[in-house]
């Protein structure tokens, strides 16, 4: 019996002092993808994403807004809920820092790292910033324009001096290296690795990782007057989700370590630098990939919310439809790299790739099909090399799609998709099966069933970018739920000719400007 393969994503838990925005939906959509992919390729997936609520942050966000901050983690939480739903994500938990379970896993790290000898009392006097949780020395600092300091990101920070734990980070340096030339692929893109490892190489200063100044957070087992640095906290949800600190529970020992952790580029140092020296200072093995993708602009300028200017996805799916928006985000920007979203580059995806190229292939098909096979799945005769050809190209597209997924770079696995879909209709164009009803209605048949063929094909390799719309296409094709994994791309699952089908329905409209 083959072992079962095993995949675990996660997305960054996220902040709850807003509303979710793009960013929270590419990220999550992402995951949603690769995790997609990976269970209609037979593997036991556990994508995990959630809400990260403690911090200075959010304690003065709550205040700001008059509430406790639990009542308002409770609220702005069930804000990224329910994007899961709108963005249809398919994920397998939902993790909240607030949970027991949580409270219990980063208190059982904070011990282990106490008992390793990495961890110790002193103070701490240096430039914090409550708007990154993040410390920063005086030369990361940089002059605004009121020549006012602020952090390297261009948030305002504040002298901090109070009593601290600190964890013995300048003690990981060379190890950090060795682990990072021992697994090359642990950070991508490369570019991103260049930057973490050149961070590492400049020496590392030991990290702050306990407060007093406020207290809501995870109290410091054995002095509560501390509470725990809300990024050693962040950080262990990855392993808090899948039964930290029990080692040996079933759940930690399929799914740990992570196959990936997805993250922007502004937290890739939290998650490429201080989680795996955390992890290996507690005994624990570092995750396998830590990913970092770029950041979305709008129409050519910076996202903030001094110029109001953010992208809400839900407007998006309202105006454009869920799977057009998905598939404008995996596609318009190579993955990894900063996009720009612009209101013409979603209608040129959506009228483009979608209705003109997939969705009109699909449309003619089975409405040629349905209106000259008796409303059916056609018998072929012999095929051509050019039939063979084109089926064995929607056939090869997996091994193509699972390379590309296995290294996130889903914008190539779509390219690579959208080849076979441009390919498939120039093969209409040169057949012209309409041509052939009254000339060799035999030949015509085996065209449509070589088109009918490939679509199934590339309709069952679309899921992760378009669920909803993949399933009315192979609900089209009367493909039962169970014909839909990839153990039935080519030849063996193949249609089977004199399957009934009903009339097809336009899947992917065009967009019409409203007037």
């Amino acid at each position: 019996m083959p072992e079962l393969k095993n995949y675990y994503i996660t997305t960054p838990i996220y902040y709850v002092n807003d509303a979710p925005h793009i960013g929270h939906a590419y990220t999550t959509l992402a995951c949603d993808v690769l995790a997609r992919f990976k269970r209609l390729d037979g593997y036991n997936v556990n994508f995990l994403t959630g809400t990260d609520e403690h911090g200075q942050k959010v304690e003065k966000s709550a205040a700001a807004a008059g509430k406790d901050p639990q009542t308002f983690t409770d609220e702005v939480s069930q804000n990224f809920r329910d994007l899961l739903g709108a963005m249809n994500f398919s994920n397998d938990d939902f993790i909240r820092t607030t949970e027991a379970r949580h409270t219990k896993a980063a208190q059982a790290i904070w011990k282990a790292l106490e008992e390793a000898g990495d961890i110790y009392l002193d103070n701490y006097a240096g430039w914090y910033s409550v708007r990154d949780e993040a410390f920063y020395s005086e030369d990361e600092l940089v002059k605004g324009a009121d020549g006012k300091k602020l952090a390297p990101t261009g948030a305002e920070v504040e002298w901090v001096e109070e009593p601290s734990y600190f964890f013995r980070l300048s003690a990981w340096g060379d190890k950090l290296l060795a682990f990072y030339d021992a697994n090359p692929d642990f950070i991508l893109p490369e570019t991103r690795r260049n930057e973490v490892v050149s961070f590492v190489r400049g020496g590392l200063r030991d990290l702050s990782v306990s407060r007093t100044s406020f207290n809501w957070g995870v109290p410091v087992p054995g002095n509560e007057d501390h509470i725990m640095y809300v990024w050693l906290d962040a950080l262990t949800n990855y392993i808090t989700a899948v039964d930290y600190p029990d080692t040996n529970s079933e759940k930690y020992q399929i799914f740990w370590p992570a196959d990936v952790h997805m993250v922007g580029k502004d937290i890739l140092r939290f998650h490429a630098v201080y989680w795996p020296a955390f992890l290996m200072a507690a005994g624990l093995e570092a995750p396998k990939r830590v990913f970092a993708h770029g950041w979305w602009t709008n129409e050519g300028e910076k996202i903030s919310k001094s110029t109001g200017n953010a992208i809400d996805p839900l407007d998006l799916i309202a105006e454009f439809g869920l799977d057009q928006v998905r598939y404008f985000l995996m596609r318009e920007v190579p993955f990894g790299n900063d996009g720009d979203y612009s209101r013409t580059a979603m209608i040129q995806r959506t009228n483009a790739d979608l209705a003109n190229d997939f969705g009109n292939l699909s449309q003619r098909v089975l409405s040629m099909v349905f209106k000259n096979c008796d409303a059916a799945i056609p018998a072929p005769q012999a095929f051509t090399d050019e039939d063979n050809t084109m089926l064995q190209q929607s056939y090869d597209l997996l091994d193509k799609l699972r390379t590309e997924y296995d290294r996130q770079g889903i914008h190539r696995a779509l390219e690579a998709q959208w080849r076979v879909v441009a390919e498939a209709n120039r093969y209409v164009d040169a057949q012209a099966p309409w041509g052939l009803k009254k000339t060799d209605p035999e030949r015509m048949g085996t065209v449509l069933y070589v088109l009918a063929e490939v679509i199934r094909n590339l309709a069952i390799l679309a899921q992760p970018i378009v669920p909803g719309s993949a399933a009315k296409i192979l609900d089209q094709l009367q493909q039962s739920e169970e014909a839909r994994g990839f153990d039935t791309i080519g030849a063996s699952g193949a249609l089977v000719a004199g399957t009934p089908l009903d009339k097809p329905e336009p899947v992917f409209p065009r967009f019409v400007e409203p007037d």
